[in-house]
């Protein structure tokens, strides 16, 4: 998978590819899909939703620049894949999802499988988690139709965001999201893609 689905598609972190190379992406799918969980695609997690295809939790992780000393927050939890490897190049893990059932389904599994720089919340993530704010890096895995300015507020001087952005049936792209110093964000277009929509509760 790392290196025909991965590599060939440009990504060069060395982190990222070590980190995604140790982590068996069976674990976060459901038996019936195990078979296919080192295709480069993403897979049903129920609930109407999906696990990441593999170059995308990649590219995101990747562009976001993650280094062993940030606290991280991710949007949308789902499986708990994202997260993992997320864990792995950070210092801690935030991690919001809206539904309860995957909340607590990922919980027990990254527990079981030994994360324990990694919390799981059940909520909004629309709304950020103000109560640790402020992060260094916020990763958005489902699209809203603009930027959430209170995830903008939630970022520390200096600190990263990338999320898909566009309607549900048109078409999407992935953005990265910088905070500079006078509290404005600069914005960089870099991958078309297709995310399921950000809702709120």
């Amino acid at each position: 998978m790392i290196e025909d689905q991965i590599i060939k598609r440009g990504i060069q972190d060395q982190r990222v590819l070590d980190i995604m190379g140790s982590i068996d992406r069976q674990k976060f799918v459901s038996k019936e899909y195990a078979q296919s969980a080192n295709n480069d695609g993403p897979l049903p997690i129920g609930h109407g939703q999906t696990i990441s295809q593999p170059f995308i939790v990649a590219f995101m992780s990747e562009n976001l620049k993650i280094d062993a000393s940030h606290k991280v927050l991710e949007i949308g939890t789902g499986s708990g894949y994202q997260s993992a490897v997320l864990s792995n190049l950070s210092n801690h893990v935030h991690t919001i999802e809206i539904i309860d059932e995957l909340a607590k389904e990922a919980s027990s599994r990254l527990n079981e499988l030994g994360y324990n720089n990694i919390t799981v919340h059940s909520g909004d993530g629309y709304k950020g988690l103000s109560e640790e704010a402020p992060f260094d890096r916020i990763m958005v895995t489902a699209a809203p139709k603009e930027i959430p300015e209170i995830l903008v507020k939630q970022l520390s001087e200096g600190g990263m965001m990338i999320l898909p952005m566009g309607e549900e049936f048109d078409i999407q792209h992935l953005w990265v999201v910088t905070k500079e110093g006078d509290g404005s964000i600069k914005k960089e277009k870099v991958l078309p893609v297709r995310f399921v929509p950000m809702v709120k509760k």
